[in-house]
């Protein structure tokens, strides 16, 4: 796998020129944006001023402005967002490994979301960008972007969207034909109620059968449901609990499901990742560096959690 200091050259070689190009585009598009942004500011301060007329004229103003100006600048925004990711975020995926291809706008479908049973709640709104598709050694890999939601309404009736996972959701072969269903998630029971979150853990359900496994360290960080216990012991050795918990210390929140013969990863993120700044200069190696090591991150868990050896065949 490459490192940072071979991807330091690759930047000063292959994207710095591209960079430059793309911020002399952004440089043009940020005065759209900024009187985009005092137009805002100068309804709101004639809002609070509660002068009314002043608050009208504003309005009036800034919205025949908006309607001629801001249709030009998102167009503008999207064409910038887009060339971003095409001459940079994929030709940072195919320094990484040139087997894997890139798909600005693609994404891990719906079904196979649900499929893999980390989250079960209902989905009203489902959207993602930045598929990658491919081979990591001897295992084929998908992973994207994902965010779904689920609709509500207050008391007063008034419909929201909440988060049922936004983050980067990783499908990768692992060679073997399950018999039953392995899900890990996070386990908040037993960090909030020591032992007596068992009590709750068994009560779950919309869940298989809880596994109890020999590793306690695991058991404090992971709650494990299983239809078959014999085979959620099998797959989940020692060694592969060990490599999990390593990779949880790197990555954050994760949730992770053993079916269909695959094994399915969602690490939870709190913002969106290869997106191109907009008021900040696009000539900025730290930005580029962490889009690289999240790219890393993710392409190492083959690596991680060893998917390459072949502990078993498929029937």
């Amino acid at each position: 796998m490459k490192t940072e200091e071979e991807f330091n050259r690759y930047y000063d070689v292959n994207l710095i020129s591209k960079l430059r190009d793309l911020e002399n585009e952004r440089k043009k598009l940020l005065p759209r944006a900024m009187m985009f942004l005092l137009g805002i500011g100068g309804i709101l301060i004639c809002f609070f001023s509660l002068n009314v007329w002043a608050f009208i004229v504003a309005i009036l103003i800034n919205g025949t402005l908006g309607a001629v100006f801001l249709p030009r600048f998102f167009k503008l925004k999207k064409a910038l967002k887009v060339k971003y990711k095409e001459e940079i975020i994929k030709e940072m995926v195919y320094f990484i490994d040139p087997s894997l291809s890139y798909n600005s706008t693609s994404f891990i479908s719906q079904s196979d979301f649900e499929n893999s049973k980390l989250f079960i709640k209902g989905i009203d709104r489902y959207e993602g960008d930045d598929l990658v598709v491919g081979n990591i050694g001897k295992t084929e890999v998908r992973f994207s972007e994902l965010n779904a939601q689920y609709e509500t309404t207050d008391k007063d009736g008034r419909s929201r969207y909440v988060s049922i996972f936004n983050g980067i959701f990783f499908i990768a072969d692992f060679h073997k034909d399950f018999v039953g269903e392995t899900i890990v998630l996070p386990d908040r029971a037993e960090k909030l109620f020591g032992k007596l979150g068992t009590i709750f853990q068994k009560m779950n359900v919309s869940r298989p059968d809880l596994v109890k496994l020999e590793n306690p360290d695991f058991e404090k960080a992971f709650v494990v449901y299983g239809s078959d216990q014999v085979e959620a012991r099998y797959i989940l050795t020692p060694a592969l609990m060990e490599r999990i918990m390593d990779f949880q210390k790197k990555s954050g929140k994760i949730y992770l499901s053993f079916l269909h013969s695959k094994v399915y990863i969602a690490i939870s993120l709190n913002k969106n990742l290869f997106e191109p700044p907009l008021f900040k200069s696009m000539l900025n190696y730290k930005l580029v560096e962490d889009y690289f090591k999240y790219l890393m991150l993710i392409v190492n868990i083959v690596e991680d959690l060893d998917l390459n050896t072949r502990i078993w065949s498929k029937n």
